[in-house]
C-alpha cells in the first residue's frame, strides 16, 4: 500500500501517548524514474509544508543489500522523519497543498513502509 487511509490516521491519533512522533519511512522506487518523483515530492515538502509543519528530517540514506532479511526485504532508501507530534502529522497528510503534491510519492513507489515510533522509556 502506498497511500495514507483516513482509518489509519484515525487510529493513529486514538493511539496517541504524546509527544513528538519519529516516522520510519521504508521506501522501493518504481524503475522508470521512481527516484527522479520521490525527489521533486520531497523538494515540494522541504519548500512549503516542512516549515509549516515543523518536519525535521533526522536521516535518509540509500538501502544496501541487506545482510539479514527474507528476498525482497531491502529497501532502496530509509528515512526517518520527526514531528512535533501526531496530530500536526494527521493535520499536513489532510492538508489540500499536501494533496496537491501526493501524486510524486505515489507515481514514485512500487512499495512503502511508513510506521510511527517512538521512544523506549529508560
Amino acid at each position: 500500500m502506498i497511500e495514507i487511509e483516513d482509518r489509519a490516521l484515525d487510529t493513529l491519533l486514538a493511539d496517541d501517548p504524546g509527544g513528538p512522533v519519529v516516522m520510519l519511512n521504508l521506501l522501493r522506487f518504481r524503475p522508470d524514474g521512481g527516484r527522479e518523483s520521490y525527489q521533486r515530492y520531497a523538494e515540494a515538502l522541504r519548500a512549503e509544508l516542512n516549515p509549516r509543519y515543523g518536519l525535521e528530517v533526522v536521516y535518509i540514506g540509500n538501502g544496501d543489500p541487506a545482510l539479514v532479511a527474507e528476498d525482497g526485504q531491502a529497501w532502496d532508501m530509509v528515512a526517518l522523519v520527526r514531528y512535533p507530534d501526531r496530530k500536526t502529522f494527521a493535520a499536513m497528510i489532510r492538508d489540500p497543498e499536501y494533496q496537491a503534491i501526493t501524486h510524486l510519492r505515489t507515481e514514485a513507489l512500487l512499495e512503502s513502509v511508513l510506521q510511527p515510533t517512538a521512544p523506549v522509556a529508560g
